[in-house]
């Protein structure tokens, strides 16, 4: 049996006032942490909705456990975890209400209030365990929207930018919950810009330019930071720009 769980086969998607994404070829395997950096404005949000559906490709396949994103059974969904642009907390809801909603919604079923506790446990939500959602900072809502997409402990976790509205304590708790979702054997992409971050937790690196796979950064080498600028450096000087 095949180790891959999400795929990405030549996978493009145009828009016509700015950069999609072009011929994107990605694997994201059982048990693995594969990370996608690149500068703002890269694509790596439309990589992200593309993989999960929330775009449709204008040409290439993606697949999930090897099936056709559009052949994919409803029931496939309660084993996956996301959180893409903005986090699922509604803002009438309390942190608990909003976990248990997301629970029930990925088929918890009787296990759904022990499954929200220790999710609140998970994230450091106990002080908010019954203020609503919009009477809490940015981060806070942030953490409740990262609970209620690793909670029931999916075997797929797609996480965009995970990191940015998070204070140092919030991080440390995502860090440890995305390291024990893939000991579990969770297949995890996340993209992010920190690359001191991803370099704690990645098993692979990814580097996308402009829409592209530009290249591959190893996740303990030296120097990330140098790498990374070398990749887009090397890249734009291919396609004629910045010379």
């Amino acid at each position: 049996m095949s180790t891959t769980r999400l795929e990405l086969l030549s996978v493009s998607r145009s828009f016509r006032g700015g950069v999609g994404i072009r011929d994107v070829d990605l694997a994201v395997a059982r048990g693995q942490i594969h990370a996608i950096v690149g500068l703002n404005g890269a694509g790596k949000t439309t990589l992200m909705r593309v993989a999960f559906g929330m775009l449709r490709a204008d040409c290439g396949t993606v697949e999930l456990d090897g099936v056709g994103l559009r052949d994919v059974a409803r029931s496939w969904w309660r084993g996956a975890g996301h959180l893409i642009e903005q986090p699922l907390a509604y803002g009438e809801l309390s942190a608990r209400d909003n976990l248990l909603l997301a629970a029930r919604l990925h088929g918890v079923g009787r296990r759904a209030r022990s499954v929200v506790d220790e999710a609140i446990d998970e994230f450091g939500l106990e002080a908010y365990r019954h203020v609503r959602a919009r009477a809490m900072s940015l981060g806070n809502r942030h953490r409740v929207g990262l609970a209620a997409a690793l909670q029931h402990k999916p075997g797929v976790v797609v996480l965009d930018e995970p990191t940015n509205a998070l204070d140092p304590a919030g991080v440390i708790r995502l860090r440890g919950a995305l390291e024990r979702r893939a000991a579990e054997g969770a297949a995890i992409l996340v993209s992010s810009h920190h690359l001191d971050e991803v370099a704690r937790i990645a098993d692979r690196i990814t580097v996308i330019n402009r829409g592209r796979v530009v290249g591959s950064l190893h996740p303990h080498g030296a120097e990330l930071e140098r790498a990374f600028f070398d990749v887009i450096r090397l890249d734009d000087l291919e396609n004629g720009i910045g010379e």
